[in-house]
């Protein structure tokens, strides 16, 4: 077995033994969080370079024709989940913080480890990491349109222009160019390709290195506010719960296949809290608690994940394809 499989094999224990030495980070050693947060951003572009890098680009652009898989996925991503989403807030305290770390997290879909939990379940991991640039531009253009629909005015003095086109530059151009030009020096140097292999057992360490730096920065935060934040645990729940089914019948409803349908299941599910945080931590003063909210929606999706890269395969979406006809045989 190589170091790669048996990593993906045992990624879920690497995650968990990460949150738990964060936590112990964070309550132990408070004084160590100005540290870590200031290496959230270089871990995530790291992070993003080697999940990039798994997806040969010939393949890539191949997936990337299918315009059926995009415009369901973009559908479900921009017309449903913001209504699914909105109906879910009206459950929360309409608290600013609260509710813009919840909207934050829950409008933008996952472009990193939605591909490792997608090959887990046995999707088309290759389709949906070639959806991924075009949910990352639609989410950071059409986030701050439904922060001013859903909040109003409340948001007027929160929303910049500045952390969203950072974030974009630092955390999907440079991280996607640089995959580009990897895989271009693999395919015409042996050295470039003994990298670009030695490059693919990293995506779970960096996984595990960027839940230690995210939740070890935020926990001293929000020491005294915990009450507060886990009121969104029940709508992160319900949403887990909500989303898997409606991307099961849109995807009966496209015809997808089998690889296909469970892909766009864990794009329609998993939400991009990781590459949102930067965004979350440039906020001012009176929304400290919503990188908390945030990194929440983290710790409630991995157990989540757990649960569907298993139920996805077994039970929603099983290896027949005649399945997609009957959403609950």
């Amino acid at each position: 077995m190589s170091m790669r499989e048996w990593l993906q094999r045992r990624q879920i224990a690497i995650y968990a033994a990460s949150v738990a030495l964060a936590v112990g980070f964070g309550v132990g050693l408070p004084s160590a969080a100005p540290l870590f947060e200031r290496v959230i951003t270089p871990v995530l572009a790291v992070l993003l370079y080697v999940t990039f890098l798994e997806i040969p680009f010939t393949k890539f652009r191949r997936a990337f024709t299918n315009a059926r898989f995009m415009a369901a996925a973009l559908g479900m991503n921009f017309l449903v989940v913001p209504a699914v989403v909105y109906a879910l807030t009206r459950f929360l305290p309409q608290e600013p913080a609260i509710l813009v770390g919840a909207f934050m997290v829950l409008l933008t879909p996952c472009i990193d480890y939605v591909i490792a939990f997608t090959d887990l379940a046995g999707g088309n991991a290759e389709q949906v990491t070639a959806a991924t640039p075009a949910l990352l531009l639609v989410q950071f253009l059409l986030l701050p349109v439904y922060l001013w629909l859903f909040m109003g005015a409340r948001v007027a003095d929160v929303i910049r222009a500045g952390p969203f086109i950072e974030a974009f530059l630092l955390l999907i151009a440079l991280p996607l160019t640089l995959a580009w030009l990897t895989e271009v020096w693999a395919d015409g140097s042996d050295t470039g390709r003994r990298l670009q292999d030695a490059m693919g057992w990293l995506p779970v360490p960096m996984m595990g290195a960027t839940l230690l730096v995210v939740i070890a920065s935020q926990l001293p935060r929000v020491e005294d506010s915990i009450g507060r934040i886990a009121a969104v645990v029940p709508v992160y729940v319900v949403f887990l719960i909500i989303m898997p089914l409606l991307g099961r019948l849109a995807a009966g409803l496209f015809r997808m296949n089998v690889g296909e349908a469970r892909a766009f299941v864990f794009t329609s599910v998993t939400r991009n809290s990781l590459v949102v945080l930067p965004l979350a931590l440039a906020l001012p003063d009176g929304y400290r608690l919503v990188p908390a909210v945030v990194v929440t929606q983290t710790l409630v999706e991995l157990v989540g994940m757990v649960v569907l890269t298993r139920a996805v395969p077994l039970w929603l979406l099983s290896n027949d394809p005649t399945s997609l006809s009957a959403p609950y045989a």
